[in-house]
């Protein structure tokens, strides 16, 4: 991707996708955390396992560190300044990648989330997808 990112870092996160192991509560700055170790169930997934911060009065995850085959730290995945879309949605406007192993980071910075947006089966044509922006 020309980044930090790999793609299986931003697809989504489905709870079936890995097996867990609940490691416990931590406070960081003032904010308790739940502690997870993930692993992921497919096999050709690029990371042994992956150590997640959950906060405990929303569950949004703040932080992924992410380890190689190797079972050595890789990389570490922070997001920041969240917002609240339709009282309902929340949404990191900030991803913050640092890779570890070669000192590169990566921002990915997020802005106008847009919910519950009228779209026909039109919008998907190809000629639809190649004009969007």
């Amino acid at each position: 991707m020309g980044s930090e990112f790999a793609y299986e870092d931003i697809s989504s996160q489905e709870v079936d996708k890995y097996t867990y192991k609940y490691l416990g509560e931590e406070t960081l700055d003032g904010t308790a955390y739940y502690k997870v170790e993930r692993y992921p169930v497919d096999k050709k997934s690029g990371y042994t396992k992956q150590i997640v911060w959950f906060d405990q009065v929303e569950f949004r995850i703040w932080r992924i560190e992410f380890y190689d085959r190797k079972d050595e730290l890789l990389k570490t995945l922070t997001y920041s300044d969240f917002q609240q879309y339709v009282e309902r949605y929340w949404r990191a406007d900030n991803m913050f990648m640092e890779n570890h192993q070669t000192g590169k980071s990566t921002l990915l910075v997020w802005r106008d989330y847009e919910f519950q947006v009228d779209v026909n089966e039109s919008d998907f044509e190809s000629n639809a997808l190649k004009r969007a922006r």
